[in-house]
């Protein structure tokens, strides 16, 4: 049964201090907490349900920590205005630092946005990318709304922090930039796998990383639009370029 020590410890999750020394994060609502339970059932540290959601899914949580709470107490540990149904602790994932980029991989530039960050990581999962990496400034991957907006991508996509800021500098991949100034996406034909890297969203790329660009690449301006949302932006690219190239594949 959950005390006062064990309730305030699941609220104070919803800080990173907090979430870092504990290696715990929060993952609410049945779709997501079912998603990363499939996904990733050994990080699981313990599930809060209502009797409801617990009965409906009892096949699935044989062996697993489990309590059943009731609608009161878990809106008081809820990290969402409106609770749903089950709250679930997960252990953080491991991530790897990426030692290959023979295959397309996201590098993420100071992205602060939760929402824009989760969405990403959604897009990297669904268009098959396996790695990507952030910047030191970039929003944490365990923020509440970035893990609300995976949906459980980031059981299924490694994150990595390049904490020192080194990482891109080693890499002997190609780097495309997204920039304004960039060559047209749809002029520049199959480009081999390499390093996506994507701006802030108000400041765009460091000039630094600019510069170690291999090839600056834009999504043509038709209408009157100032820029693209982050997440709007990598989107499209991913389409483009992932996508052009499984085509390719597909038809041989």
């Amino acid at each position: 049964m959950l005390n006062n020590k064990g309730i305030k410890d699941i609220q104070s999750l919803r800080d990173k201090k907090s979430r870092d020394a504990a290696g715990l994060f929060v993952a609410e609502g049945p779709k997501i907490v079912a998603e990363l339970l499939a996904a990733a059932p050994g990080q699981v540290h313990r599930i809060y349900a209502v009797k409801d959601w617990a009965a409906e899914h009892a096949e699935s949580l044989l062996s697993l920590p489990l309590e059943i709470v009731d609608e009161p107490l878990l809106q008081r540990i809820s990290h969402l205005q409106t609770p749903n149904k089950v709250l679930a602790v997960f252990k953080m994932f491991k991530g790897m630092q990426p030692t290959s980029t023979d295959q397309w991989c996201i590098y993420l530039d100071t992205i602060q946005d939760p929402g824009n960050l989760g969405t990403i990581i959604r897009l990297a999962d669904w268009f098959g990318v396996q790695h990507v990496v952030c910047s030191p400034s970039t929003a944490d991957m365990y923020n509440p709304k970035v893990v609300q907006s995976t949906m459980a991508s980031l059981a299924r996509v490694n994150i990595w922090y390049d904490r020192d800021d080194s990482w891109l500098a080693q890499q002997q991949a190609p780097v495309y930039a997204a920039a304004l100034d960039g060559m047209s996406l749809y002029e520049a034909g199959s480009l081999q796998p390499g390093i996506i890297m994507i701006g802030n969203e108000s400041k765009g790329l460091r000039h630094e990383l600019l510069e170690r660009a291999t090839q600056k690449i834009t999504i043509p301006r038709i209408g009157s639009a100032e820029s693209l949302n982050a997440a709007v932006a990598t989107g499209i690219i991913l389409s483009h370029l992932v996508g052009a190239e499984q085509q390719l594949r597909f038809n041989k």
